[in-house]
């Protein structure tokens, strides 16, 4: 399965996305820059997380003006997968491809540290290798994940599965509404989440609860 990780001035784990992708699919992924305008024919693009133009304005909000942006939502009004995690959650909100807004943590500190999430939606194409109601484990950090809908946005979202991943058992990390860790958009191609799932696929990085997700993205999962 094909591949592409979307590169941005500031982005810092760029490197572990490709590592994550390349280790799951077996072939190294594409990367495409900023300004580029056209996405070759792939299976997933992935915009992975860090500090896109040094956070400037809004998280995210430079990064989702940028030429190759208009080219992930053109593949993704198509049906190509698309997930954004961190940063990437951050880029996909500030260029409309996911709804609500991702605020300052209610601690107003960033927070680096491991926290335990709740699978709210496994019907979905980016959850189908985990169980309903399943808790894993995964790496978060971030100074801006409060994520944050209006009240007919959220009903809408959790009405009709969009909320796939929810913290669980306490360990919310930045204070958002109703513990959302991770939407979908109302088509379900693609995916936001503030949590690192590519940090947490192998036996050296102390588990592999992320893995699923990613075989999952890429068709490999049943």
């Amino acid at each position: 399965m094909k591949s592409a990780v979307v590169l941005l001035p500031g982005l810092n784990r760029d490197r572990d996305m490709i590592a994550a992708l390349t280790k799951i699919s077996g072939q190294a992924p594409a990367t495409v820059w900023q300004t580029d305008t056209e996405i070759p024919d792939v299976d997933l693009i992935a915009i992975p997380g860090g500090f896109s133009f040094g956070d400037y304005l809004r998280c995210g909000a430079i990064a989702a003006r940028m030429p190759v942006m208009r080219a992930v939502a053109e593949k993704a009004a198509k049906g190509v997968t698309v997930i954004g995690v961190c940063n990437g959650f951050q880029i996909l909100v500030e260029a409309g491809l996911l709804p609500g807004a991702l605020m300052r943590n209610a601690s107003l500190k960033f927070v680096c540290r491991q926290v335990k999430l709740r699978i709210a939606n496994a019907n979905t194409m980016f959850t189908r290798g985990y169980q309903p109601g399943q808790i894993i484990r995964s790496p978060v950090a971030h100074h801006d994940g409060n994520y944050f809908a209006d009240a007919e946005t959220l009903a809408r979202l959790e009405g009709e599965g969009q909320v796939v991943f929810c913290y669980a058992d306490g360990t919310n990390p930045n204070g958002s509404i109703n513990d959302i860790a991770g939407i979908v958009n109302d088509r379900g191609n693609v995916l936001g989440l503030m949590p690192h799932p590519e940090n947490l696929i192998e036996a050296a990085h102390g588990g592999n609860d992320g893995r699923a997700l990613f075989e999952s993205a890429l068709g490999i999962a049943a």
